[in-house]
């Protein structure tokens, strides 16, 4: 039996400019709903070209932008859950937080470090740098946030195994709702992506890559492209 779980990145939302935290607590803008819904639609007539209906839970981020992006795809899919769908929100799938210093911009974060003797200075590319964590409470790599993907992923693709042989869930699609940096982090670390792809690519808002699993590793993707990242990319 094939596995297979859609990863979408939230639709456009009202973005502070040049704040590298992505624990921003604002809503999806009215094109960036727009958007999603046509995502959604499309995806749709992927489904029925397939014959594959829906997982009733949906996993989301606990950020109010992947939260309404799950929401949407939930309302504009339903005839595809056999189940009244659930949005159920999930810590794990935040993105990478910065901690103390979350929502603040990157002069005032630069500044912070700066003044306290105990920091040395970040790289210049602090921001995109996978492995550089701020030193700062709550703080961690994009690495590690992508892990945090990475194995909740891997959580509900065991418990999915329990089921093989039974033939329950067959068809089936598990929608993932989270955001770009981390979902393409934990690309990587389930070896979906090379470490050298993860700057190279993004994802488009509110559109769903579909991994196919067997034997608990990814064998190919079943539907969805990656964005070529651009340098006028807003950040994830």
């Amino acid at each position: 039996m094939i596995a297979r779980i859609a990863l979408i990145r939230h639709g456009a939302y009202e973005q502070l400019k040049n704040v590298p935290s992505a624990l921003q607590p604002f809503p999806l803008t009215e094109e960036g709903e727009q958007e999603v819904r046509q995502q959604a639609r499309t995806f749709g007539e992927w489904l029925t070209r397939n014959g594959l209906r829906l997982d009733p839970q949906v996993d989301s981020s606990t950020l109010l932008r992947a939260w309404q992006t799950a929401m949407i795809y939930a309302e504009e899919l339903r005839e595809y859950f056999d189940n009244e769908p659930q949005v159920v929100s999930f810590p794990a799938l935040c993105e990478r937080s910065v901690g103390a210093v979350a929502n603040l911009p990157v002069e005032e974060i630069e500044r912070v470090l700066a003044l306290d003797p105990r920091f040395s200075t970040p790289p210049e590319n602090w921001k995109s740098d996978s492995d550089y964590c701020l030193p700062f409470d709550g703080a961690e790599s994009l690495l590690q946030a992508g892990q945090r993907v990475a194995n909740h992923i891997q959580a509900w693709r065991s418990q999915h195994s329990i089921f093989e042989g039974n033939h329950e869930g067959d068809g089936l699609v598990k929608l993932l709702v989270g955001h770009g940096a981390s979902i393409r982090h934990g690309a990587f670390h389930l070896n979906v992506i090379q470490f050298c792809d993860i700057k190279r690519l993004s994802m488009f808002y509110g559109h769903p890559i579909v991994l196919e699993f067997s034997n608990d590793q990814p064998i190919k993707k079943g539907f969805g492209e990656w964005k070529q990242r651009q340098t006028h990319d807003v950040p994830d």
